[in-house]
Order: C-alpha cells, then sequence, then structure tokens
C-alpha cells in the first residue's frame, strides 16, 4: 500500500487480489466462491483477525485471542453477533504464513484504507492490519425494535481490512443526492461518510410484514457500498422445514448419527 490520498467518497479494492501492506503481503485465491487470504508476515509482524478465522499457519506463528478493548469492548462485540476474543497473529524468529477464510461460502474483498473510516456489517469483518480501530457501532433503537437490529463495526485508520462475503460482493457507487435502498442482510461495507436511514422496507406494519422483507437501509450518495448477493439469514429460513423442530415433532428429515 503507498501512503497517496484517497480520492473523495472511494472505497480502495485490489482489483487483483493481492499487495503489501506494513510488515506483510497477502493474496486472496480461490475466488469467488470459496475465497482463502494468503498472509505472509515479516519477523515480528502481527495481522489481527476474528476468532475462529484462522486455517492454517506457519509453526512459528504466535496466536494470541484477548478481549479487545477490554470487558466493554468484549461484550459490545458479543452484542453485535461477534466473538468477545480477537485473535493476533504474529512471526516470531522469522517471516510465517497465516492463511484465513470466512465461515461461509463467498468472496473475500481487500480494502486499502487510507486514513478512511468504514461501517462493516459485524458478520463481514474477517481481518485487518493492527493498527485499525475497531468499534461496535448500534443502528439504533428502530432497528432493535423492528425485530433486525443492526449492529455495525466502525473500523478507523490506515491499512489493511479483509471482509466477506456470503456469495458474490457487488459495487455500488451512488451519485451525489442518490437515494438507495439496501437489506441490512445484504450490507458488507459502506463508507463512514456516507449519510443512511433504518426503516420498514414497506409502510405500514402489515405490508412490511406481508412483503417478505424486513428492516432495509435506505442510503444517500454520494459514497460507495459492498453488497453481498446472498443472505445468510434467509438460507437459514429455507433450510428450517428440512431439519426436526427441538422438540422432536414435525415434519423434516430423521438423522441417525449412530449407535444404538
Amino acid at each position: 500500500m503507498d501512503g497517496a490520498p484517497a480520492s473523495a467518497h472511494s472505497i480502495n479494492l485490489d482489483a487483483d487480489g493481492r499487495g503489501t501492506g506494513g510488515g506483510y503481503s497477502y493474496e486472496i485465491l480461490h475466488q469467488p466462491a470459496f475465497s482463502l487470504a494468503v498472509l505472509t508476515l515479516q519477523a515480528e509482524a502481527s495481522i489481527m483477525a476474528e476468532s475462529g478465522a484462522m486455517v492454517s499457519m506457519s509453526a512459528n506463528i504466535e496466536l494470541q485471542s484477548q478481549m479487545k478493548g477490554g470487558l466493554l469492548g468484549a461484550l459490545k462485540r458479543a452484542a453485535g453477533g461477534e466473538s468477545a476474543f480477537v485473535s493476533t497473529f504474529t512471526a516470531r524468529g522469522g517471516p510465517g504464513e497465516v492463511t484465513l477464510a470466512p465461515g461461509a461460502p463467498g468472496d473475500i474483498a481487500a480494502i486499502e484504507m487510507r486514513n478512511q473510516s468504514f461501517f462493516v456489517q459485524s458478520s463481514s469483518y474477517l481481518a485487518g492490519d493492527a493498527s485499525l480501530t475497531v468499534d461496535t457501532k448500534w443502528g439504533g433503537a428502530k432497528s432493535f425494535f423492528g425485530g433486525e437490529g443492526l449492529f455495525v463495526l466502525m473500523v478507523q485508520g490506515q491499512g489493511l481490512l479483509l471482509v466477506s462475503s456470503f456469495g458474490a460482493i457487488h459495487r455500488k457507487t451512488l451519485q451525489p443526492g442518490e437515494r438507495y435502498v439496501v437489506d441490512t442482510g445484504h450490507l458488507v461495507a459502506w463508507e463512514g461518510t456516507t449519510q443512511y436511514t433504518l426503516r420498514k422496507a414497506a409502510s405500514g406494519f402489515f405490508r412490511s410484514m406481508v412483503s417478505g422483507e424486513g428492516i432495509v437501509a435506505e442510503f444517500s450518495g454520494p459514497g460507495e457500498l459492498l453488497i453481498q448477493t446472498r443472505n445468510l439469514a434467509a438460507l437459514a429460513g429455507l433450510l428450517k422445514p428440512f431439519f426436526p423442530s427441538q422438540s422432536g415433532s414435525g415434519s423434516g428429515f430423521n438423522i441417525n448419527l449412530g449407535g444404538s
């Protein structure tokens, strides 16, 4: 990454899926369905990642998990649907490799942050430069009482930010004054300077309920959005009828895991 200033209202994505940062280089492989981020750390360099994102690493990589931001920070992360712990990977005694991947099939995008701020859907944060500041923000009472609270991460600073998606990543550029609506389950990341409000998809409780849509985010340009083409919660809803209920009654598959 170079130190050139970012253009106004721009998300700096690495088109070729590779680059360098402060003490590390990275490459994104197997895009777009089963993406894997491969990071090569120089001696004593570190990278931070969401807990559970590690796929593999060199034997000399030291892994430390801690409650970022102390107890209060951990509680905020847990409330936002994340792990209360953050993993830090450090190469000891020489260079080392770490590979990272999200839990669901999909893509990984590398954002080169240049003293910028971004909002990231909590489930889309994968990893980032150790110098970045990551804080959990609440979408507001309107989203909470709507039953689909939108907890987002505010990421600030300079360096690499890796975000992941369920499905492919669609990039949407908004012109000044342009208004655009996105289902919150399809949001990945957007610029911190982009204005948005949360509301029901349709006016009126009944209309919103029968529409099949819940809470949406209405953005006002200028700005750029990263949108995922699939919604994990929607997939879970589709699969639910095929699994037995907790009581063991109702329709669904009878799964035998072995034993007597």
